[in-house]
């Protein structure tokens, strides 16, 4: 009940919307009586998802467009009203040994990545700090604060999200605008199509880190891992262990090979082909 009140009626905008994460997200938010928007650079499946969902606004959004995502924001805002959250999930994570990655996929996934946080970050934050009230919430990932080979250039992306979330929450202390950061350890989503889970670890589900998300809104602060288990396990073996330690664990649990062995998979086709082109 409590969580319910906490989002009702609030203006939620959700890039990369129309599927996995920003799906589930969408849909949670929705059903606790949210005004969700969200936006896709797959025009197709962000239609199929609003409607699907029915959701109170949805369009074509290319977050490393400036132009595209101040439309965006502007008809979100004529239709629903000011933004109230706005939650950073567009993202793609193309696997394969870094030497082989192509430099325009390199650019690409920066692009979508990074820039299109800190894009959608000031774009936000420009809004909110005038009315001074606002929360943006931008989706990292356990492999923020760690190593994850075969998603060299994904990893490094956010670790800059992590950064940058954490930066920008300091320079906007007493603004009235919020910050957080959440870290999704390995989801159930195409995202990780042909890989393997960790040894010992459950993957999240997107309702988990959805979940995360209403309780982040009900209550804020700074950084979210889901799934705690998770995220435990990793401070643990970056902070209490020395670092080759800490590795031989990582080894343990299978995590540094899983994308590396699926990056050529028939199972991760399609995503791959999505990522890098669409």
């Amino acid at each position: 009940m409590a969580r319910a009140a906490a989002v009702n009626g609030k203006v939620i905008v959700v890039t990369g919307g129309a599927r996995g994460i920003g799906y589930a997200t969408a849909k949670t938010l929705h059903g606790l009586g949210a005004k969700v928007a969200i936006g896709d650079v797959d025009e197709a499946a962000v239609k199929e998802a609003g409607t699907d969902l029915d959701v109170g606004f949805y369009a074509r959004l290319d977050v490393t467009d400036r132009q595209s995502f101040t439309t965006f924001l502007d008809d979100v805002e004529r239709e629903l009203g000011p933004v109230d959250v706005l939650i950073n999930n567009a993202a793609i994570a193309p696997a394969g040994r870094f030497l082989d990655e192509p430099d325009e996929v390199t650019q690409r996934t920066i692009a979508i990545n990074v820039f299109g946080v800190i894009l959608g970050t000031k774009l936000a934050a420009e809004r909110m700090v005038k009315r001074r009230s606002g929360h943006i919430i931008n989706i990292a990932s356990l492999a923020a604060l760690g190593a994850a080979p075969g998603i060299a250039t994904y990893t490094a992306t956010k670790h800059a999200v992590l950064g940058f979330t954490d930066t920008a929450r300091l320079e906007l202390r007493g603004t009235g605008v919020t910050l957080s950061a959440v870290l999704p350890t390995l989801t159930n989503t195409s995202m990780i199509d042909g890989v393997a889970s960790m040894s010992g670890l459950r993957n999240a589900e997107p309702e988990d880190i959805a979940a995360g998300i209403v309780g982040l809104i009900e209550k804020p602060k700074p950084r979210l891992a889901v799934t705690r288990a998770a995220g435990l396990l990793l401070e643990m073996t970056k902070r209490l262990l020395p670092l080759r330690v800490g590795e031989a664990v990582t080894h343990a649990l299978g995590a540094d090979t899983i994308f590396v062995k699926a990056a050529d998979t028939q199972e991760r086709r399609d995503y791959e082909d999505r990522a890098r082109h669409t």
